[in-house]
């Protein structure tokens, strides 16, 4: 009897404790399936917020950092003085004013700002950035804040260069990056690489390229500035194109501000203003 009532407890008892383990190991599931959740809940609420941590560190910093060349007038240069100046220069002083912050220039050559702007050197690219599709796959641009047409530009001794066609097998000189630069490429054009407009001018006022594709703005500004320059515009383009603020991906909450200062910009006569001082005319459409 005994026996048969030792056999009985040990039964029990070994019963009790599989139980235990298997009500532990549902708690332990239960939890892990509650931090799962947890963790899943943060990340979503991350993923929310992330068009707005650009914005968010702009102005807990109070800077905006801004990438531009500096040697491409009237856009983005340096005046007798050497102090930084031009269009696009205003009008990023005037967005990083609107959204309560100082605009912190950066200046580097064409070709690497893209890559600054990866690397978060910047925050924005002001520098007359042309808006296309291959661009607007990878990066977020501001609404258009001005429109120019392209130019196709001579040495005056030139004879045989009159249209864009004619370009086909010269050498011309270009931002190899740029809009302009694929232009030529594309009509068949030998590109020289340059850092900015004036190496393209100068190149060209040397005879040492046959031409150049460049914004109609910039190339009048210059034969403003200099008009006795043996430089002149064969043809121009039909279409004109965009141009807009670029930043990284995901930048939305910042770009959304940067949309508002400038159209508050149009709406005051601010632009126009800054617009006219450079160009003689507003240039936004």
């Amino acid at each position: 009897m005994k026996k048969y009532l030792l056999i009985a407890l040990t039964a029990f008892f070994m019963f009790a404790l599989a139980a235990c383990g298997t009500n532990n190991n549902g708690a332990e599931q239960e939890n892990q399936q509650e931090n799962t959740a947890e963790e899943n809940a943060s990340e979503e609420n991350t993923a929310g917020n992330n068009d707005e941590a650009l914005y968010n560190q702009v102005k807990n910093d109070g800077v905006l950092r801004v990438g531009t060349e500096g040697t491409y007038p009237p856009f983005t240069f340096h005046d007798e003085s050497g102090k930084l100046t031009g269009f696009d220069v205003e009008i990023a002083k005037e967005v990083a004013k609107r959204l309560g912050v100082e605009a912190e220039f950066s200046e580097t050559q064409w070709d690497a700002m893209f890559a600054g702007l990866d690397s978060k050197r910047f925050d924005m690219i002001a520098n007359q950035v042309g808006i296309r599709e291959d661009r607007i796959e990878k990066y977020d641009f501001s609404d258009a804040y001005i429109s120019s047409a392209a130019v196709l530009v001579t040495n005056k001794d030139n004879t045989e260069i009159q249209n864009f066609e004619d370009i086909d097998g010269k050498q011309s000189a270009q931002s190899l990056t740029s809009n302009y630069g694929t232009m030529a490429e594309e009509l068949g054009a030998e590109l020289v690489g340059v850092e900015g407009f004036n190496q393209a001018i100068e190149l060209l006022v040397q005879g040492r390229v046959d031409t150049t594709i460049n914004d109609k703005l910039s190339v009048l500004d210059y034969l403003n500035q200099k008009p006795n320059a043996p430089i002149q515009i064969v043809a121009e383009s039909e279409d004109a194109s965009e141009s807009g603020l670029m930043f990284r991906k995901g930048s939305g909450k910042l770009v959304e501000e940067v949309n508002k200062a400038l159209a508050e910009m149009k709406e005051d006569g601010t632009y126009a203003s800054i617009s006219e001082k450079w160009f003689g005319e507003d240039v936004s459409e």
